[in-house]
């Protein structure tokens, strides 16, 4: 009940209403790197994660896996075949001791019916994923390499990030450099090469399961081609070198 209730998708749902969702749902857990599913799984359950934190990512002809999504407390995922999506179309692995709520397809094609508000909030967040992809696609066949990585950077600091006592922002999360390749559109060697210009120039500074934020603006300059007087931006490769 308390997870559903932070849930922006029932924000002014009852208790009364919330409880008769929550009777429909199943609380699961696992452990640190176990799958949650598959991708090509039939698609008959919607989660939503109620702790810890999990990746989803898709499998790619070439037999690489493109993360596409981090998730936290308080994220849908999984997609439903009453919805469109008849099967499961990437993998979801715990990258935390991890806990998310189960709701059967047909059970939350119910309370959608119960709950028109839902429905169109649903809607409405479909449509900003829809817009970011696009964003997306376009900053990948534009942008460069070391913009690309920054602006990763930067949203997820904004979803993950937790801010330090000395104006750090500490994103605590263990993603690799062939994560962050698959996030950007680039190659491992091309994002190692980028995150060491960041070290250099005391952008960042990261380990082997978290990454820094040390400065925001300078990040923010990269992301933005703007070079102003920085090292940084113009130093870093152009997608060219993929």
């Amino acid at each position: 009940m308390r997870v559903l209730a932070q849930v922006p998708l029932f924000t002014g749902l009852s208790t009364d209403e919330l409880a008769g969702i929550d009777e429909r749902m199943v609380s699961l857990s696992w452990a640190h790197d176990d799958v949650l599913y598959t991708a090509g799984e039939p698609a008959e359950h919607l989660y939503l994660l109620a702790a810890g934190r999990a990746k989803a990512f898709q499998p790619t002809p070439a037999g690489h896996d493109v993360v596409v999504a981090l998730l936290v407390p308080g994220d849908l995922f999984g997609g439903l075949r009453t919805l469109g999506q008849p099967t499961r179309t990437e993998t979801v692995q715990a990258l935390t001791t991890t806990c998310a709520l189960r709701i059967e397809s047909s059970a939350f094609r119910d309370v959608l019916t119960a709950h028109p508000s839902i429905a169109l909030r649903l809607l409405d967040d479909t449509n900003a994923l829809l817009v970011q992809a696009r964003s997306d696609v376009t900053q990948q066949s534009t942008a460069t390499i070391a913009q690309r990585v920054a602006t990763t950077l930067l949203r997820l600091a904004d979803r993950l990030g937790q801010e330090r006592a000395d104006g750090s922002t500490l994103i605590q999360v263990p993603l690799s450099r062939k994560d962050l390749a698959g996030m950007t559109g680039s190659t491992p060697e091309s994002v190692s090469r980028v995150m060491s210009r960041l070290r250099k120039d005391g952008v960042i500074a990261s380990g082997r399961r978290w990454t820094a934020i040390l400065d925001r603006e300078r990040l923010t300059e990269v992301a933005a081609a703007a070079d102003a007087g920085g090292a940084v931006s113009a130093a870093l490769p152009r997608p060219a070198v993929d």
